[in-house]
């Protein structure tokens, strides 16, 4: 018997004397208890804001995505315990590379993404730079801060480890404190990782506390920076969403809910195609992976009613061979629903759809393995709705199991617009070599559905598939599916931060936001830059350079050289008559080539290569006698390794007027002090 015990405000508390009994989804025995303890919710909260939020905003991004690589290496070499436990939620050994591995990955990418996309800094950069007046002495930046408050995360059953780890990561890496409150039906796998991720020793106190149970008062206590963040039933993100304080506080409140999500069989993904094959391979797939307890599952099948035989029959096929029982077992191919409890939810679901459908398939076979009479088995169930137009609880009543419904339709638009009669889906997808039909469906359906997934036989082999959140793309979808985003990169961090418009002089946004801005004050570099390692290069320092005149000759020979003979370069009449030319004029990448030589300390130095040019403007033309010159400017700095990091330079082009002829944002590769 496992007590399941909450961490609360530094320490472990278990079970109380009303805990509540949490059977195993194969036997039916009770094999764990959890909550029932009063817990402390305003110590909890003050222990996270008080505590976890102050150590979390001390670090830069780059800390925080370091602190995140480091718990997902931990958890990968202990995940083989993680596998051990969730065997008993039902979930085969396939399925825990979904939830457990999945959820492990996810750290990862933030990781990933934190260091190559954030800076290293407590300050994220929103946009461009917004000149508010004629002389750009007064600018405008957005910028994202974090929230001074905590992240409150109550997840659904199906993913115990990745439900968690996919909030907690960019929580996390924004600089926000979480408090985690598993569903309690699989709350013990939680609670093994939760112990992990303390046991590391890596997070600072305050960081991550866990619920066992329910969260008692703890919405009552929460203020406007904190962030409720919530995945379950519709009914469930309803009471959450509609409390009295979360409303009064202006709570932060995210909803992932209910989804019946469609897969669409392209009109010209016929019999024998590889895309008719593909289809038949992800529907079975994502009716039985995880049980078919998948929040982006595929409820809703629909193809050409040319075609619904031929699926009907391959479909069925491919489901007769799916192997049902204890998931410990080798042979077995799809494991037990969550509870029984569960099973019969999703058992009086289907006598529901039945009122409108047809069985295609539904297997008896007993379930394998010893001692599972009792276990929360559900057969794989295919049915078949031949009026999708005339139906409601197809497109209304989720069975939130194996369960899955074909249907016919006439023509791309009527399979769209089935689609769009879930009242809004995490995901929809379509299988289809024909790249017009995605382009219909994105503009049909995309403002239903919170991601758009497309296949055919080029992407097969790498595609990830239809009920695969990736944590680089948003996962949320709008009206039933609840109307909020999680993941997304990036943006799955900015929810836990407050976008702040900041207005002032360019030296205010420079201090702000650690990035030198044109206008901002230059400090003349006394050492040529390129002769300056990495971390001696600061935003503002700058060079000027001597002036070198452009001549006739440059451009004949650059033009003959490079093979570039436009006309606006070596015909003088014809250059006359374009409206933005006074004549012949020098090729902007021969100006480009001339400030590199300008600028460029030749001899061997701490500057290892240039790696590209940004926002690359030509501004003037310049004609043959124009004498150019360049301001060159640290913009940024952005750690890559251990041995160089990646240094941001603004340059600017100009004349003998001073006025600008060209600007870019040059990137290098400079060697670090330490290397």
């Amino acid at each position: 018997m496992l007590d399941v015990s909450s961490f609360a405000a530094g320490r472990w508390i278990g079970p109380g004397a009303d805990a509540r009994p949490i059977e195993s989804a194969i036997t039916g025995a009770q094999i764990a208890r959890a909550g029932g303890a009063p817990l402390d919710s305003a110590a909890m909260l003050a222990y996270a804001r008080d505590r976890g939020g102050p150590a979390l905003r001390q670090m830069s991004f780059h800390d925080r995505a370091r602190l995140l690589k480091a718990l997902a290496l931990y958890l990968q070499d202990r995940r083989e315990a993680l596998y051990e436990l969730s065997y008993d939620t039902g979930a085969t050994a396939k399925d825990h590379l979904f939830d457990i591995d999945g959820g492990i990955g996810t750290m990862f990418v933030y990781a990933s993404k934190g260091r190559r996309e954030m800076p290293d800094d407590t300050v994220l950069v929103d946009g461009a730079v917004e000149q508010l007046s004629r002389d750009g002495s007064f600018l405008g930046q957005h910028v994202w801060t974090p929230l001074r408050g905590v992240a409150v995360h109550v997840n659904a059953y199906n993913f115990p480890v990745w439900g968690m780890l996919e909030k907690f990561a960019p929580a996390l890496l924004a600089g926000v404190p979480s408090i985690v409150k598993p569903a309690t039906a699989t709350s013990y796998v939680t609670e093994a990782c939760v112990r992990m991720i303390l046991e590391a020793g890596l997070l600072p106190e305050g960081a991550l506390q866990m619920v066992a149970g329910g969260l008692g008062n703890m919405l009552d206590h929460l203020g406007p920076q904190d962030a409720v963040t919530f995945t379950g039933s519709a009914e469930t993100a309803l009471k959450l969403r509609s409390h009295g304080e979360l409303l009064r506080a202006g709570v932060r409140f995210t909803a992932e809910q209910d989804s019946l999500n469609a897969s669409i069989l392209g009109p010209d993904a016929a019999p024998g195609t590889p895309e008719f094959d593909l289809f038949v391979k992800e529907a079975h797939r994502e009716m039985t992976t995880k049980a078919g307890q998948k929040c982006t599952a595929i409820r809703r099948i629909l193809a050409p009613a040319t075609h619904l035989d031929a699926l009907t029959e391959a479909l069925s096929a491919r489901l007769a061979k799916t192997t049902v029982g204890d998931p410990r077992q080798a042979d077995v191919r799809m494991g037990a629903l969550v509870s029984g409890a569960q099973k019969a939810d999703v058992l009086a679901k289907v006598e529901t759809l039945r009122s409108e459908t047809a069985l295609a398939f539904g297997s008896v076979t007993q379930p394998l393995g010893k001692g599972v009479a009792g276990g929360a088995f559900v057969a794989p169930t295919l049915l078949r709705c031949d009026d999708p137009d005339a139906a409601r609880a197809v497109h209304g009543v989720e069975a939130f199991g194996p369960v899955s419904t074909l249907m016919p339709y006439r023509d791309l638009d009527h399979a769209v617009a089935i689609a769009n009669r879930g009242g809004g889906s995490l995901v929809a997808s379509v299988i289809t070599h024909d790249p017009e039909v995605a382009r219909r469906v994105v503009e049909v359906a995309g403002a239903w559905h919170g991601r758009l997934y497309f296949n055919d036989r080029d992407a097969m082999a790498e595609s990830t598939g239809h009920g695969a959140p990736m944590p680089h793309m948003v996962h949320g979808g709008p009206g039933r599916a609840g109307g909020g985003e999680e993941l997304g990169g990036i943006r799955g961090v900015t929810h836990f931060m407050q976008r702040t418009a900041v207005q002032g002089s360019p030296a205010h946004l420079a201090a702000v936001t650690g990035r030198w801005v044109p206008g901002a004050p230059r400090t003349p570099a006394k050492t040529h830059p390129f002769r300056l390692r990495y971390d001696d290069l600061t935003p503002g320092l700058s060079l000027t350079t001597d002036a070198r005149e452009v001549t006739l000759e440059d451009l004949e020979t650059f033009a003959h050289f490079t093979g570039d003979t436009f006309y606006a370069h070596m015909d003088e009449a014809a250059a006359r008559r374009n409206p933005f030319f006074p004549g012949r004029v020098a090729h902007g990448y021969l100006l480009l080539s001339f400030a590199a030589g300008l600028f460029v300390e030749p001899a061997e130095g701490p500057v290892l290569a240039n790696t590209g040019l940004d926002a690359l403007r030509f501004l003037k033309p310049v004609v043959p006698g124009t004498r150019i010159r360049v301001e060159l400017t640290v913009m940024a700095r952005h750690p890559r390794v251990p041995e160089y990091g990646e240094v941001r330079w603004h340059a600017r082009v100009l004349d003998a007027e001073n006025a600008e002829v060209a600007t870019y944002e040059l990137l290098t590769m400079v060697a670090r002090a330490d290397a």
